[in-house]
């Protein structure tokens, strides 16, 4: 696993989700209620920008065609077995910090 930095803690209002770029990959931020979660930023369905999404809850719907995740454990919210790859987030002082494969 590798480490980066992705942002600071003010950079990702509450209910909010952003996009980066850390190690080569899209990932997708949220902050639910002070709580941050990770996921790959690229929609499996046709490859939309998750992070653009809307935030209800812990539920993100991709804006292109309204597929939506959990975002805490990556599961599609109609199809279980369907699970966008999420990546530990750990914060430290101001910053928000997540861990990706390496590899």
């Amino acid at each position: 696993m590798s480490r980066h930095r992705i942002a600071a803690v003010s950079d990702i209002p509450p209910g909010a989700g952003r996009e980066f770029v850390a190690g080569g990959k899209i990932v997708a931020v949220f902050n639910v209620e002070g709580a941050f979660h990770a996921l790959d930023g690229i929609c499996p369905h046709a490859g939309g920008p998750i992070a653009k999404g809307v935030v209800t809850g812990q539920v993100v719907t991709c804006p292109w065609h309204g597929w939506q995740f959990d975002v805490a454990s990556g599961h599609h919210c109609l199809n279980t077995q369907l699970k966008q790859p999420c990546f530990p987030v750990t914060v430290e002082d101001d910053s928000i910090w997540i861990e990706l494969p390496t590899g």
